[in-house]
């Protein structure tokens, strides 16, 4: 009997142990409840703060603006002389500035624009001939053609043809000419007639080399205009210079009566 109960509970264990090793069945799931949507309210957008009206901005008028609404008015010797008040006034005494002012007397006929540069010249030297003749000093000129750029004295120097004649015309500008071969043709020849920039033409006189004794005749290419439509004076660093040039003694020939000035 003994034998027997020992055999049942064999079984068992090894029965337990079968159930226990065999996968649980899989419980069924429930069924999940629908979830019910959820209201969405919008709200309403807030107003955005009204910014105030932007103020414009004014545009700086150019002299491009100034011109498309009038003509070109050409130069008279008002406006040198007023430029050269205004300007020089900021560092000078009252007793100062009446050494710098320039006479009416100095001042030639002004360009009209409606001269050529060579028939400009004719009408305010019409003694030019004589005048180059009689020229036998060295590192001097007779007349000075003052203008913006090395570009634009070429330009003048093609222009005179009809005026100047057979005189030696000297290029006075920095753009490819060293400073020492102008030096080298002032000193080896005489020179008539000079055509070039302002910063230039102060070098050689700060220099000694090119000496105002025998300078009869100081002009200005005043009313020409460059690509951005500025003239002569327009131009900030070219403006200086001029006043600069004027302050090394032109002024003084001009109020002793032995430089003329001209603005073509």
């Amino acid at each position: 009997m003994t034998d027997l109960s020992d055999n049942e509970e064999k079984e068992k264990d090894t029965n337990m142990i079968e159930m226990m090793q065999q996968e649980p069945t899989p419980m069924p799931s429930l069924p999940k409840k629908d979830k019910q949507p959820k209201e969405c309210f919008l709200l309403p957008a807030k107003e955005k703060d009204k910014e105030a009206p932007k103020t414009k901005k004014r545009r700086k008028k150019k002299i491009s603006d100034l011109l498309a609404k009038s003509e070109p008015k050409p130069g008279v010797p008002e406006d040198l002389q007023k430029l050269v008040m205004d300007q020089l006034s900021i560092k000078r005494s009252v007793i100062e500035l009446e050494e710098l002012k320039l006479p009416d007397s100095c001042f030639l006929p002004a360009n009209d624009l409606s001269h050529s540069l060579s028939s400009y010249l004719k009408q305010i030297c019409p003694k030019w001939a004589k005048l180059r003749r009689n020229h036998k000093e060295k590192k001097s000129l007779v007349m000075l053609i003052i203008c913006s750029s090395a570009l634009r004295a070429l330009e003048l120097i093609r222009s005179m043809a009809a005026f100047k004649g057979d005189c030696k015309v000297l290029k006075l500008f920095a753009k490819h000419i060293k400073i020492q071969e102008q030096v080298k043709l002032l000193e080896k020849g005489v020179v008539h007639l000079g055509v070039g920039t302002p910063g230039r033409i102060k070098a050689l006189i700060q220099q000694d080399v090119l000496n105002l004794n025998s300078l009869k005749y100081l002009v200005f290419d005043w009313n020409w205009r460059d690509q951005k439509l500025r003239r002569l004076m327009d131009i900030p660093e070219i403006r200086k210079e001029v006043l600069e040039l004027l302050e090394m003694r032109l002024i003084s020939l001009c109020r002793a009566e032995s430089l003329k000035l001209g603005l073509f």
